[in-house]
């Protein structure tokens, strides 16, 4: 059965009240995050509050992601990276996402660098997509998830670097970012990989929001990433099944397995030719409701 990833939230390590709260809230998943969010200074603080939260269990109900740093650029740059996951391993989130992944070699680097550390095999690994040359090499990227016993699961979308990297103003078209947004979604599909869309900063905006959480459902986005809880319950509006989307669904489940329609590929439900492709898609559909 799928994961739901309709909404996955940011929160920052450091603030532990934060923490607390998001495993209370209705997102379908978490990330805590070591990356951006923390300062240089705090990392080594961020590492041991979000170890405890993990280790107290009140993220046992929900889907735990870690965003660690991202491997050093040069060869004498602190290691924040096997710092992380040094400490962080044996407290066995869910996941890691690892930053600023450019090409295949990086995403292998990152699957590598769990296994160093001897990450159980059940703990995923996400990928972030925020530069250029991610999105040029992102079908080397995606084709990790090929190799045997591989841990890639999820691609989360780095809009507002990749914003940057690019040199385009931000609009709320994003029509600059949509070959982008498409060719991500296209490669999460060939290789049966999850992918997330960027976060929405502005914050008072909920039109804006909703719009683009329309936009990034049309696309073929699994969910949308957070930065605000009250950000939460239209992702999960949007992102999921609409009330017509299910009774659709249904009606399709209900028809093809009919024992009147045992063996048949096409049906007519409801006025309009049917085939099984439509059956799995209904199927998927029922199973995020």
């Amino acid at each position: 059965m799928p994961r739901r990833r309709r909404s996955v939230l940011y929160v920052p390590a450091t603030n532990e009240r934060a923490l607390a709260k998001a495993a209370t809230l209705a997102a379908d998943a978490v990330i805590i995050d070591l990356e951006d969010a923390v300062a240089p200074e705090r990392k080594a603080e961020a590492r041991t509050r979000a170890r405890a939260a993990l280790e107290s269990g009140i993220f046992r109900e929900k889907e735990t992601i870690i965003r660690v740093n991202g491997f050093p650029e040069t060869g004498d740059a602190p290691d924040l990276l096997a710092d992380d996951l040094a400490e962080l391993v044996p407290a066995r989130p869910d996941g890691f996402l690892f930053p600023k992944i450019r090409n295949g070699e990086d995403a292998r680097r990152a699957e590598a660098a769990l296994n160093h550390h001897y990450a159980d095999e059940s703990i995923r690994l996400w990928l972030m997509i925020e530069t250029p040359m991610s999105i040029v090499r992102i079908g080397e990227i995606a084709a990790l998830a090929e190799d045997q016993d591989s841990r890639l699961s999820c691609l989360v979308m780095g809009t507002n670097d990749l914003v940057k990297e690019m040199r385009i103003p931000p609009t709320p078209s994003r029509l600059a970012l949509l070959h982008a947004l498409s060719t991500c979604v296209i490669a999460g599909r060939a290789y049966g990989i999850d992918v997330l869309d960027g976060v929405y900063g502005a914050l008072q905006d909920q039109v804006g929001f909703e719009a683009e959480c329309l936009q990034g459902k049309g696309l073929g986005f699994d969910g949308k990433t957070l930065i605000h809880p009250g950000q939460i319950e239209a992702a999960n509006r949007l992102f999921g099944p609409s009330e017509a989307e299910l009774a659709e669904a249904h009606a399709i489940i209900a028809a093809f397995e009919s024992p009147e329609n045992a063996g048949k590929g096409v049906l007519t439900v409801n006025g309009r030719m049917t085939e099984l492709l439509h059956y799995e898609i209904a199927k998927r559909t029922v199973s995020l409701d």
